[in-house]
């Protein structure tokens, strides 16, 4: 169970490490053993005629890799929930909070609350 909860947990830092290569390497090896697997498995029931053919070939490439390219990307790109891990990390995300605060305190004891979507009245 670490092995897959290592897999499929996102790395929050920017880039391409060695452990990012390590782990994109680990699940590019695992998903061609399952696809592999899976196709040979086929081959032995009545679909191996369609797959043998081109547009079964593309059916089946399409119905394995676009499941999977969740699993294959997920240290691409930094998740939504992260994001903001990795900006104040990066010093980037203290002019939002001034921002936020310059907001608050010009609405301190004001009934009406800010604007929802920005811009002035």
């Amino acid at each position: 169970m670490k092995l897959w909860r290592w897999l499929t947990t996102p790395d929050p830092e920017p880039g391409f490490t060695t452990a990012k290569l390590v782990k994109l390497t680990v699940r590019v090896m695992l998903f061609a053993l399952v696809a592999t697997l899976i196709s040979g498995l086929l081959q032995l029931t009545p679909l191996r005629e369609p797959l043998n053919t081109w547009w079964g070939s593309l059916l089946f490439v399409l119905l394995l890799y676009i499941p999977a390219a969740r699993f294959l990307t997920v240290d691409t790109f930094v998740p939504r929930q992260l994001q903001g891990r990795v900006a104040a990390r990066t010093g980037s995300r203290t002019a939002s909070s001034t921002q936020r605060r310059k907001d608050r305190n010009r609405y301190a004891g004001v009934r009406k609350s800010a604007p929802k979507y920005g811009g002035r009245r």
